[in-house]
Protein backbone atom coordinates (compact mmCIF):
# COMPACT_ATOMS: atom_id res chain seq x y z
CA UNK A 1 0.00 0.00 0.00
CA UNK A 2 1.19 3.63 -1.09
CA UNK A 3 1.19 6.65 0.81
CA UNK A 4 -1.51 7.97 -1.89
CA UNK A 5 -3.65 5.01 -0.97
CA UNK A 6 -3.04 5.82 2.85
CA UNK A 7 -3.91 8.82 2.39
CA UNK A 8 -6.90 8.42 0.80
CA UNK A 9 -7.74 5.45 3.56
CA UNK A 10 -7.55 7.95 6.38
CA UNK A 11 -9.10 11.02 4.32
CA UNK A 12 -12.00 8.45 3.64
CA UNK A 13 -12.66 7.18 7.32
CA UNK A 14 -12.80 11.15 8.62
CA UNK A 15 -15.55 11.98 5.92
CA UNK A 16 -17.58 8.92 6.63
CA UNK A 17 -16.77 9.58 10.60
CA UNK A 18 -18.32 13.03 9.88
CA UNK A 19 -21.64 12.29 7.48
CA UNK A 20 -22.37 9.31 10.29
CA UNK A 21 -21.70 12.19 13.06
CA UNK A 22 -23.63 15.38 11.80
CA UNK A 23 -25.04 13.76 8.59
CA UNK A 24 -24.30 17.23 6.51
CA UNK A 25 -20.95 19.29 6.36
CA UNK A 26 -18.37 16.92 6.00
CA UNK A 27 -18.51 16.19 2.83
CA UNK A 28 -16.95 19.21 2.63
CA UNK A 29 -13.63 18.65 3.23
CA UNK A 30 -13.42 15.85 1.08
CA UNK A 31 -12.37 17.79 -2.20
CA UNK A 32 -9.57 19.98 -0.05
CA UNK A 33 -8.17 16.55 1.60
CA UNK A 34 -7.93 14.77 -2.11
CA UNK A 35 -6.27 18.04 -3.25
CA UNK A 36 -3.53 18.55 -0.52
CA UNK A 37 -3.60 15.26 1.39
CA UNK A 38 -4.26 12.78 -1.31
CA UNK A 39 -2.02 14.33 -3.83
CA UNK A 40 -4.69 13.57 -6.70
CA UNK A 41 -3.53 15.83 -10.22
CA UNK A 42 -6.40 18.66 -10.31
CA UNK A 43 -9.48 20.03 -8.76
CA UNK A 44 -11.80 18.02 -11.89
CA UNK A 45 -10.28 14.81 -10.68
CA UNK A 46 -10.97 16.09 -6.89
CA UNK A 47 -14.58 16.84 -7.37
CA UNK A 48 -14.98 13.44 -9.26
CA UNK A 49 -13.42 11.19 -7.19
CA UNK A 50 -14.65 12.71 -3.72
CA UNK A 51 -18.08 12.28 -4.95
CA UNK A 52 -18.05 8.82 -5.53
CA UNK A 53 -16.44 8.23 -2.13
CA UNK A 54 -19.06 10.26 -0.26
CA UNK A 55 -21.90 8.64 -2.33
CA UNK A 56 -20.92 5.63 -1.34
CA UNK A 57 -19.95 6.62 2.35
CA UNK A 58 -23.43 8.29 2.73
CA UNK A 59 -25.35 5.12 1.55
CA UNK A 60 -23.53 3.25 4.32
CA UNK A 61 -24.39 5.27 6.59
CA UNK A 62 -27.92 5.56 5.22
CA UNK A 63 -28.18 1.92 6.19
CA UNK A 64 -27.56 2.84 9.87
CA UNK A 65 -30.44 5.66 10.03
CA UNK A 66 -32.62 2.99 8.50
CA UNK A 67 -32.33 0.48 11.40
CA UNK A 68 -32.95 3.59 14.07
CA UNK A 69 -36.11 4.26 12.31
CA UNK A 70 -34.84 7.99 11.90
CA UNK A 71 -35.55 8.24 8.11
CA UNK A 72 -38.92 9.25 6.38
CA UNK A 73 -38.60 7.53 2.83
CA UNK A 74 -41.31 9.24 1.09
CA UNK A 75 -40.04 12.94 1.90
CA UNK A 76 -36.66 11.79 1.56
CA UNK A 77 -36.96 10.57 -2.07
CA UNK A 78 -38.79 13.22 -3.66
CA UNK A 79 -36.52 15.46 -2.26
CA UNK A 80 -33.69 13.08 -3.55
CA UNK A 81 -35.42 12.27 -7.13
CA UNK A 82 -35.84 15.83 -7.79
CA UNK A 83 -32.17 16.88 -6.91
CA UNK A 84 -30.79 14.48 -9.38
CA UNK A 85 -31.65 16.68 -12.05
CA UNK A 86 -30.06 19.85 -10.74
CA UNK A 87 -27.17 17.39 -9.53
CA UNK A 88 -26.29 16.34 -13.30
CA UNK A 89 -27.01 20.14 -14.49
CA UNK A 90 -24.06 21.87 -11.70
CA UNK A 91 -21.70 19.17 -12.59
CA UNK A 92 -22.08 20.07 -16.08
CA UNK A 93 -21.49 23.29 -15.45
CA UNK A 94 -18.51 22.41 -12.98
CA UNK A 95 -16.61 20.75 -15.68
CA UNK A 96 -16.67 23.56 -17.91
CA UNK A 97 -14.93 26.00 -15.19
CA UNK A 98 -11.43 26.44 -15.22
CA UNK A 99 -9.80 24.47 -11.83
CA UNK A 100 -8.27 27.98 -9.92
CA UNK A 101 -11.67 29.60 -10.19
CA UNK A 102 -13.74 26.61 -9.25
CA UNK A 103 -11.62 26.42 -6.34
CA UNK A 104 -11.99 29.77 -4.95
CA UNK A 105 -15.84 29.53 -5.76
CA UNK A 106 -15.15 26.19 -3.64
CA UNK A 107 -13.68 28.31 -0.80
CA UNK A 108 -16.75 30.51 -0.67
CA UNK A 109 -18.95 27.41 -0.45
CA UNK A 110 -17.09 25.86 2.52
CA UNK A 111 -17.65 29.61 4.08
CA UNK A 112 -21.21 29.27 3.38
CA UNK A 113 -21.26 25.57 5.46
CA UNK A 114 -19.35 27.05 8.06
CA UNK A 115 -21.51 29.54 9.13
CA UNK A 116 -24.69 27.84 8.30
CA UNK A 117 -23.57 25.28 10.88
CA UNK A 118 -22.70 28.06 13.49
CA UNK A 119 -26.31 28.11 14.27
CA UNK A 120 -27.60 24.79 14.19
CA UNK A 121 -31.50 24.51 13.22
CA UNK A 122 -34.21 23.86 16.10
CA UNK A 123 -34.67 19.94 16.29
CA UNK A 124 -38.39 20.60 16.82
CA UNK A 125 -40.64 19.41 14.24
CA UNK A 126 -43.55 16.94 13.35
CA UNK A 127 -42.47 13.52 13.83
CA UNK A 128 -45.84 12.04 12.11
CA UNK A 129 -45.16 13.92 9.16
CA UNK A 130 -46.98 12.66 5.78
CA UNK A 131 -46.00 13.27 2.92
CA UNK A 132 -48.87 15.37 0.82
CA UNK A 133 -48.75 17.10 -2.47
CA UNK A 134 -48.07 20.65 -1.02
CA UNK A 135 -45.19 19.43 0.75
CA UNK A 136 -44.24 16.92 -2.41
CA UNK A 137 -44.07 20.29 -4.53
CA UNK A 138 -42.22 22.37 -2.22
CA UNK A 139 -39.60 19.43 -1.26
CA UNK A 140 -39.05 18.60 -5.23
CA UNK A 141 -38.34 22.28 -5.76
CA UNK A 142 -35.92 22.49 -3.06
CA UNK A 143 -34.63 19.40 -3.80
CA UNK A 144 -33.52 20.45 -7.42
CA UNK A 145 -31.70 23.70 -6.65
CA UNK A 146 -29.58 21.74 -3.36
CA UNK A 147 -28.84 19.14 -6.12
CA UNK A 148 -27.60 21.86 -8.43
CA UNK A 149 -25.53 23.46 -5.81
CA UNK A 150 -24.26 19.72 -4.70
CA UNK A 151 -23.47 18.96 -8.18
CA UNK A 152 -21.65 22.03 -9.03
CA UNK A 153 -19.08 22.05 -5.97
CA UNK A 154 -18.92 18.25 -5.54
CA UNK A 155 -19.93 17.90 -2.45
CA UNK A 156 -23.27 15.78 -0.60
CA UNK A 157 -24.38 18.67 0.30
CA UNK A 158 -25.99 17.68 3.37
CA UNK A 159 -25.54 21.29 4.81
CA UNK A 160 -28.31 22.26 2.48
CA UNK A 161 -30.31 19.53 2.67
CA UNK A 162 -30.89 18.83 6.03
CA UNK A 163 -32.52 22.10 6.71
CA UNK A 164 -34.04 21.78 3.36
CA UNK A 165 -35.75 19.02 4.12
CA UNK A 166 -36.89 20.69 7.65
CA UNK A 167 -38.22 23.87 5.40
CA UNK A 168 -40.15 21.39 3.17
CA UNK A 169 -41.73 18.73 5.35
CA UNK A 170 -41.47 19.89 8.77
CA UNK A 171 -39.38 17.03 9.86
CA UNK A 172 -37.66 16.82 13.13
CA UNK A 173 -33.81 17.51 12.95
CA UNK A 174 -33.35 14.03 14.37
CA UNK A 175 -35.28 12.68 10.99
CA UNK A 176 -33.57 15.27 8.52
CA UNK A 177 -30.02 14.02 9.27
CA UNK A 178 -30.97 10.49 8.52
CA UNK A 179 -32.90 11.20 5.55
CA UNK A 180 -30.87 13.64 3.90
CA UNK A 181 -27.98 10.54 3.41
CA UNK A 182 -30.44 9.41 0.49
CA UNK A 183 -30.07 12.81 -1.47
CA UNK A 184 -26.43 12.60 -0.62
CA UNK A 185 -25.56 9.33 -1.59
CA UNK A 186 -28.17 9.76 -4.97
CA UNK A 187 -26.47 13.42 -5.87
CA UNK A 188 -22.93 12.06 -5.15
CA UNK A 189 -23.43 9.08 -7.59
CA UNK A 190 -24.88 11.47 -9.73
CA UNK A 191 -21.84 14.02 -10.06
CA UNK A 192 -19.66 11.20 -10.21
CA UNK A 193 -20.99 9.57 -13.09
CA UNK A 194 -20.66 13.01 -15.18
CA UNK A 195 -17.66 13.30 -13.74
CA UNK A 196 -16.32 9.85 -14.53
CA UNK A 197 -17.60 10.33 -18.62
CA UNK A 198 -15.15 12.67 -18.87
CA UNK A 199 -12.34 10.49 -16.94
CA UNK A 200 -12.16 12.77 -13.81
CA UNK A 201 -12.49 9.54 -11.54
CA UNK A 202 -9.32 7.91 -9.72
CA UNK A 203 -11.17 4.55 -9.08
CA UNK A 204 -8.46 3.25 -6.72
CA UNK A 205 -8.69 6.40 -4.88
CA UNK A 206 -12.31 6.26 -4.67
CA UNK A 207 -12.13 2.95 -3.34
CA UNK A 208 -9.34 3.39 -0.51
CA UNK A 209 -12.31 6.30 0.15
CA UNK A 210 -14.84 4.23 0.64
CA UNK A 211 -13.15 0.95 2.66
CA UNK A 212 -12.25 4.33 4.97
CA UNK A 213 -15.51 5.57 4.97
CA UNK A 214 -17.36 2.52 6.43
CA UNK A 215 -15.39 1.98 9.21
CA UNK A 216 -15.84 5.90 9.88
CA UNK A 217 -19.40 5.78 9.02
CA UNK A 218 -20.20 3.63 11.27
CA UNK A 219 -18.18 5.25 14.47
CA UNK A 220 -19.68 8.35 13.33
CA UNK A 221 -23.35 6.62 13.65
CA UNK A 222 -22.53 5.50 17.17
CA UNK A 223 -21.14 8.66 17.94
CA UNK A 224 -24.24 10.46 16.94
CA UNK A 225 -26.09 8.48 19.36
CA UNK A 226 -23.51 9.18 22.66
CA UNK A 227 -23.32 12.65 21.98
CA UNK A 228 -26.83 13.98 20.46
CA UNK A 229 -27.02 16.29 23.80
CA UNK A 230 -24.16 17.87 22.67
CA UNK A 231 -24.84 18.49 18.81
CA UNK A 232 -24.79 22.01 18.63
CA UNK A 233 -21.09 22.16 20.37
CA UNK A 234 -19.74 19.72 18.01
CA UNK A 235 -21.81 21.58 14.76
CA UNK A 236 -19.73 24.81 16.04
CA UNK A 237 -16.71 23.13 16.73
CA UNK A 238 -16.87 21.66 12.90
CA UNK A 239 -17.69 24.83 11.47
CA UNK A 240 -14.48 26.60 12.59
CA UNK A 241 -12.44 24.36 11.63
CA UNK A 242 -14.31 24.62 8.11
CA UNK A 243 -13.63 28.11 7.95
CA UNK A 244 -9.78 27.68 8.80
CA UNK A 245 -9.91 25.29 6.09
CA UNK A 246 -11.58 27.41 3.49
CA UNK A 247 -9.09 30.42 4.45
CA UNK A 248 -6.69 27.78 2.95
CA UNK A 249 -8.23 26.80 -0.13
CA UNK A 250 -8.75 30.19 -1.10
CA UNK A 251 -4.95 31.63 -0.34
CA UNK A 252 -4.16 28.30 -2.62
CA UNK A 253 -6.25 29.40 -5.46
CA UNK A 254 -5.39 32.77 -5.27
CA UNK A 255 -1.90 31.91 -5.08
CA UNK A 256 -2.13 30.04 -8.39
CA UNK A 257 -4.21 32.57 -10.24
CA UNK A 258 -1.60 35.23 -9.66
Amino acid sequence: MDWQAIAALISGSGVGFLLGLLGGGGSVLAVPLLLYFVGVPSTHFAIGTSALGVSVNAAVNLLGHARRGTVKWPCAITFALAGIAGAALGSTIGKLIDPEPLMLMFALAMAAVALSMWRPASGDGLADVQLNPRIAVRLAGIGLVVGLASGFFGIGGGFLIVPGLMLGSRMPMLNAVGSSLLAVALFGATTAFNYALSGYVLWDVAGWMVAGGIGGGALGVWASRKLAARRALLQRVFAVFVLVVATYVAYRALSTVG
